[in-house]
This record gives structure tokens, C-alpha cells and sequence, in this order.
């Protein structure tokens, strides 16, 4: 497609003969037009606006459509993670949130679905709500009321692989924290509930947390009261040393399928925008 100042020099000897001719006849009729309309030009702009009327996102590069993309995290469980008894800002999803944002994961909202009392088969019970937040990342911390109820290890078992299957049938990495109890219900029974965490983990290949309150449980000085749930320095301490270690290679390993998604449809955007622009000529 030929441009204007081209096109305008090629016409320059017709018009300055056009002119001489009119100015010797006296010719006083209004010159008509000489040209067809330009069908090329015409073409070429609808084909622009069709162009740009691709989704800006899908155009831009892969990197930015990455670290401008949401990166949902959700923390399911009972009152381990609610975070009962410390304020809404210290609990750990609170932390957690805070510290991705601190260290470069802007987008990064951590929600928390943690419920006082709750019980393996509780939380199943209610999965077909939580996953309506669809999660990228789920980190599962369940087990521990079913155990102080004193209930049968199988069961505890079952309800922990049906929450993860859920999960990864619904697209979300699972990061499953396990649990350890005290010997009140005897040995066997202690040793059988601990070993159920890296069994499911190794057999449904989910990342584990092996002890989630590591370095925390039974220190007087970070939990409250009760002994059981962790104060605010507690969870300062499970979100740095005991979550963040495994969250974070997940969080790059995501950002590495998305990258290579977003270049995917960059590069069919870019190979369809090609088909539809017509060759220009000269």
C-alpha cells in the first residue's frame, strides 16, 4: 500500500498540466473528481480496527499480564487457622498476606476459611462453598478436633484425601499441614494420626508441612492460655518458618505456568492478527 506523499508526487505532473489547460480555456466548471475511491485503504482500516479491538490483556507482554494477574491463596481448616483468640490482623492467613505483599507478590490475597471447632468431615461438608473462591493455592490444616474427639483414624484418613482430590479436581496446588496430638489417647493411637499426613501427601504428590505448629506447639511463651492456640508471635513464627519455605517455590512455580500460558495467547493473538492483516504493497 503505496503512501500519500508517494502518491502525491506520482499525480504532480497531471495536476500542473490539469492547471495550465483550465487557466488558458477560462474554464470556470468545477474540476471533477479523477480517482475512484482508494478500496486498498479502506480495506486496510477496517482490518486495523478489527485489530485493535483484541483484548488489550492478551496483547500485552507475558511478564505483566503474570505479575498483574490475582494470586488467590486460601487458608482451609479449623480454629488453628480463624485464629482464635488473637485479633483478625494477627492470625496467620492475616501475616501470610502481609509478608507475600512485603516481599514483591502484590496481588497475592490470602483468604481465610479456618472455623472454630471444625472437623475433617465438617470441612467436607462445606468445600462446595470455599471452592467458589477458586484458589490457586490451598493450604489445609485439619484434623486436630477429630483427634481430641478421639475419632477413628480411617475416617480422618478418608475426609483428608476427599478434601484434596476436591481441590486439585478444582485447579488449586494443595499444601497440606500435618498435625501431631498429645498422648492422652495412647500411643498407637498418637503415632497412627501423625503417620496419615505423609501418607497423603506422598500418595496424591501434595507438598507437606510436616509438624504445622513446629517450633511453636508446647512453648508456653508463644501460645496463649489454653495451650493450644499459638499467640501473635506464634503464627509470625509458622508464617515464616514453617509455611513461607514451602509456599514460595509453589508461588514461582505458578508464576512459570502462567507466564508460559500467557505467551501461549500472545503468540495465537499475534499468529491471528497476522492471518487477518492483508500484505501491503508498494
Amino acid at each position: 500500500m503505496m503512501n500519500s506523499p508517494f502518491r502525491f508526487a506520482q499525480r504532480l505532473p497531471a495536476i500542473v498540466i490539469l492547471a495550465a489547460v483550465m487557466a488558458i480555456s477560462g474554464c470556470q466548471k468545477d474540476a471533477e473528481p479523477t480517482d475512484a475511491p482508494d478500496t486498498q485503504n479502506t480495506e486496510a482500516t477496517n482490518n486495523q480496527a478489527n485489530t485493535t479491538s483484541v483484548d488489550a490483556n492478551a496483547t500485552a507482554p507475558a511478564d505483566q499480564q503474570v505479575n498483574s494477574s490475582p494470586i488467590t491463596i486460601l487458608a482451609l481448616g479449623d480454629s488453628l487457622t480463624e485464629g482464635l483468640g488473637v485479633d483478625k490482623n494477627d492470625n496467620y492467613p492475616a501475616q501470610l498476606e502481609d509478608r507475600l505483599q512485603a516481599m514483591g507478590y502484590d496481588n497475592a490475597k490470602v483468604i481465610n476459611s479456618g472455623l472454630s471447632g471444625e472437623t475433617s468431615t465438617g470441612l467436607v461438608n462445606r468445600l462446595d462453598w470455599v471452592l467458589q473462591t477458586k484458589p490457586d493455592v490451598t493450604i489445609l490444616t485439619i484434623g486436630a478436633n477429630d483427634a481430641i474427639r478421639g475419632i477413628d483414624v480411617a475416617t480422618i484418613e478418608a475426609n483428608i484425601r476427599t478434601a484434596v482430590k476436591r481441590l486439585q479436581d478444582n485447579g488449586s496446588v494443595v499444601i497440606l499441614g500435618g498435625m501431631s496430638i498429645y498422648d492422652n489417647l495412647g500411643s498407637d493411637y498418637v503415632a497412627a494420626f501423625s503417620d496419615i499426613y505423609p501418607r497423603v501427601a506422598k500418595d496424591m504428590n501434595v507438598t507437606l508441612i510436616p509438624f504445622f505448629l513446629e517450633g511453636v506447639g508446647g512453648d508456653r511463651e508463644l501460645n496463649q492460655a489454653d495451650a493450644i492456640h499459638p499467640t501473635k508471635e506464634g503464627y509470625t513464627i509458622i508464617v515464616n518458618d514453617n509455611i513461607l519455605p514451602v509456599l514460595e517455590p509453589k508461588l514461582n512455580e505458578l508464576k512459570e505456568l502462567k507466564t508460559a500460558d500467557a505467551e501461549n495467547t500472545t503468540e495465537t493473538v499475534q499468529a491471528e492478527t497476522t492471518k487477518n492483516t492483508p500484505n501491503e504493497t508498494t
